[in-house]
């Protein structure tokens, strides 16, 4: 795919309509137990599961995933909703939810206003400049779903551009074309804090 045709791409998927909510997150480490409010949460986010199968299959990896995601985002509605996001945006882009988890943890240990040495910035530590690329200057790469969107799309079109390849693709991605200590970093938080058995 030569690069106007995936900022073509990039552009057309940002024709489409999201919500514009945002949260913040902590790396506070503390130990959630089920309460009221994470139930009246988790139902709230259930009754709508979208890019899971069922209500149930929402449920079951959303209460999973909820108490990895603790010890980064105490707040359980906000864990939920982004849990809820990474989902639909990971799923939308061809790509294993757990994956963008891990991504997101070595890139910015879930922090949305995240800013990196060389200016990436947000969840995913996407680089500014795509913006002007796709024609979308105003575009704020701190709003989660937006950070989402760039950063999945992005490291989807690298994962295929490597034929499949996750850590070359992973490696793209960071700009680490070539070494493999980014891809490592991201494939052992995945298997040591993301991985789900019925991958």
């Amino acid at each position: 795919m030569t690069t106007a045709v995936f900022r073509c791409l990039l552009s057309l998927l940002f024709t489409l309509a999201f919500s514009h909510t945002a949260w913040a997150s902590s790396s506070t480490h503390t130990m959630q137990t089920p309460d009221a409010a994470v139930e009246a949460a988790l139902k709230k986010v259930v009754d709508n599961p979208s890019s899971f199968k069922d209500k149930f299959d929402a449920e079951v990896w959303l209460v999973d995933m909820s108490g990895r995601l603790a010890r980064y985002v105490p707040n359980p509605e906000k864990r939920l909703k982004l849990l809820k996001l990474i989902h639909e945006e990971a799923t939308q882009a061809g790509l294993t939810p757990e994956l963008v988890l891990a991504v997101i943890q070595v890139e910015s240990l879930f922090d949305r206003f995240a800013i990196s040495s060389v200016g990436a910035q947000g969840l995913m530590q996407v680089m500014p400049f795509w913006k002007k690329e796709i024609g979308r200057p105003n575009d704020n790469l701190t709003h989660i779903e937006t950070n989402l969107r760039y950063g999945c799309t992005i490291l989807k079109h690298y994962i295929d551009e490597e034929h499949g390849n996750v850590m070359r693709g992973l490696a793209r991605y960071n700009g680490s074309t070539g070494k493999v200590w980014y891809a490592e970093r991201v494939m052992d938080a995945w298997q040591n804090h993301w991985y789900v058995n019925n991958q």
